[in-house]
């Protein structure tokens, strides 16, 4: 064989289980059809999400989905023509997000929190690549009184459960903070324990990096040349065919390509998002800001502000529509005092979701050596380094630090 085994896919998710695979004294080869970075875990908001113990789930008041079915909200925007093909998958993300369903997934997702930052550290600190990495949280601006209050209590009592870190500001203590916001917000709450990447495509290259440094090879290749022939598994790349005993399959909205024509049924769907940069024409911003109540993200960049958006609801092939992107930019102009676009065009994104808001880790239960490690769930940048711990740890036979049972593959069968 000429490797150990072959992780497909480029980004946080796959190169995170490249380098834990590595450590662990396998020869590895990452191969992507782009460079490292350059998909899904380049576009994001940027955060390294410790706070995050509860998943995004489908809301259930009655308020929230008739604003959604109106189709004006900046938080969610769907595509009717997309509708027939996730109604299945929108049935099953509704019924996943009762309470104590909720509850179960934030259980079974716990012992990977733990240990985000942990896991993020270590790389970051082998990598080199300290100075992309922010440790001042985030800031969560609610823009009612009301909401305000009654997110107060639920983050003191998580922040409590979990130990977590978070401050309340008012108005005035926001100001203070970021003397870059115009008026908008009537409070926030600071969560403390996260951290920020300036340059979410810029962490997964140093990781990259540290990958190859370390004797891994990096192949452009085609992810669906893959094939199971004689005990191996083989994938074509521009150095010719390549094969080993496994093969990790970690290319997030497009891992169906490989895991569809090979008979597997996961419910996995990607959400769009946009972004675009601006120039601060204020002060900048020291850390994300999330606008709760209308959905979207500022934060900054390396110097400049990106607007992140919500969720749109489309066809993964469909054309880029904008329209979260121009509603969000609209509202948060003001505030932010965004300047000019730096961008030709809004950035297209895809996040990898399954129903019950856990990722796919494990080996696929009809075919040897195969494995699975996808549908990060908004949280592909936080939870890669962890995940990717967590794989090396199964397909190496050493004792999983976290119960792999409730993100085995085969839950879907």
């Amino acid at each position: 064989m000429d490797f150990d085994v072959i992780v497909l896919g480029a980004g946080i998710v796959g190169v995170s289980a490249a380098l834990h695979l590595q450590d662990r004294g396998r020869r590895v080869a990452l191969v992507d059809r782009r460079g490292p970075g350059e998909e899904t875990s380049f576009g994001n908001a940027g955060l390294i999400e410790s706070s995050s113990v509860v998943p995004y789930a489908f809301p259930r008041d009655p308020a929230t989905l008739l604003r959604y079915l109106r189709n004006q909200s900046t938080d969610l925007y769907w595509d009717y023509k997309a509708l027939p093909s996730f109604a299945t998958w929108l049935a099953r993300f509704w019924w996943a997000s009762s309470p104590a369903r909720l509850a179960a997934a934030a259980r079974d997702m716990l012992p990977l929190i733990r240990q985000i930052v942990a896991e993020h550290d270590a790389l970051i600190e082998r990598a080199r690549v300290g100075d992309l990495v922010h440790d001042g949280g985030w800031i969560e601006a609610f823009r009612t009184p009301e909401e305000f209050a009654r997110q107060a209590v639920a983050a003191e009592t998580t922040a409590r459960t979990h130990g977590l870190r978070v401050a309340p500001l008012d108005a005035a203590a926001l100001q203070r903070r970021e003397s870059g916001l115009g008026p908008g917000f009537c409070g926030a709450l600071h969560w403390q324990d996260p951290k920020s990447v300036a340059n979410p495509g810029a962490l997964t290259k140093g990781y990259a990096r540290l990958f190859e440094e370390g004797g891994g090879v990096f192949l452009s290749g085609e992810a669906t040349t893959l094939r199971q022939q004689a005990g191996a598994w083989t994938v074509q790349t521009s150095q010719g065919s390549i094969s080993a005993t496994e093969v990790v399959v970690a290319l997030g909205p497009w891992s169906d390509k490989i895991f569809a024509p090979l008979g597997y049924r996961i419910p996995l769907r990607a959400k769009r998002g946009y972004h675009m940069h601006y120039e601060a024409t204020r002060a900048m911003l020291s850390v994300p800001l999330v606008d709760t109540e209308l959905g979207y993200v500022v934060a900054p960049m390396q110097g400049r502000l990106r607007l992140t958006t919500g969720v749109e609801i489309a066809r993964r092939e469909a054309p880029p529509t904008g329209i979260q992107l121009a509603r969000a930019e609209s509202i948060a102009r003001p505030i932010f005092a965004l300047g000019r676009r730096l961008d030709d065009a809004p950035w297209l994104g895809l996040r990898p979701c399954t129903p019950d808001m856990r990722p796919v880790i494990g080996e696929a239960p009809r075919h040897r050596g195969l494995w699975f490690s996808f549908g990060h769930n908004h949280h592909g940048l936080t939870l890669g380094p962890v995940t990717g711990r967590l794989l090396a740890e199964m397909m190496t036979g050493a004792k999983p630090f976290a119960d792999p049972r409730p993100f085995r593959p085969g839950r879907f069968l």
